[in-house]
């Protein structure tokens, strides 16, 4: 399994935007934000998305546009959190590529997100307590999605060098 495919998973604050235009650079490829992708395409913000039409649509649009890379040869992917979690998107990821579990602990992402609440609406009603508390629920119930990745990446691990030699692992 080359990584030619790379999708980089985890919860909201992880890393996964940041890391994909790394790794993007390191493999000289296409780095990609699902997120970013699904706005321009429907020309409205995740949050208009789920206010307006709904989760049912957005996580439609979400898993049309994921489909849409299987034309694509070489790429990074940072997926939206509750991507692996509908429409047997985690079973396509891994089928297509390389899936790697950016897993960092509930005390880092509470320090990262404190500051991007207001551009977060999911999370902008939260002090630092209660937010640390949504995302520890959120990690519980994503958690047997995200437990499928081909890889598990603790925040120890989240640097470039065990990055990169995961990914050369796989020969990209």
């Amino acid at each position: 399994m080359a990584a030619e495919k790379i999708f980089l998973i985890g919860m909201m604050g992880s890393g996964k935007s940041y890391w994909t235009q790394k790794i993007a650079k390191w493999i000289k490829s296409g780095g990609y934000d699902l997120d970013d992708l699904i706005e321009m395409n429907e020309e409205k913000t995740i949050t208009e998305l789920f206010d307006e039409d709904g989760e049912d649509y957005f996580r439609k649009v979400e898993t049309k546009l994921l489909k849409w890379f299987k034309e694509k040869k070489k790429y990074v992917l940072a997926t939206g959190g509750g991507t692996p979690c509908f429409n047997e998107n985690m079973e396509w990821m891994k089928k297509e590529g390389v899936v790697i579990w950016l897993d960092e602990s509930v005390e880092v992402l509470v320090s990262r997100l404190s500051a991007e609440k207001s551009h977060r609406p999911l999370i902008s009603k939260f002090n630092d307590e209660e937010l640390g508390a949504f995302l520890q629920n959120k990690l519980v119930e994503r958690f047997n999605y995200y437990q499928q990745a081909h890889y598990r990446v603790t925040s120890d691990q989240i640097n470039e060098t065990y990055l990169k030699k995961l990914i050369q692992k796989h020969g990209a």
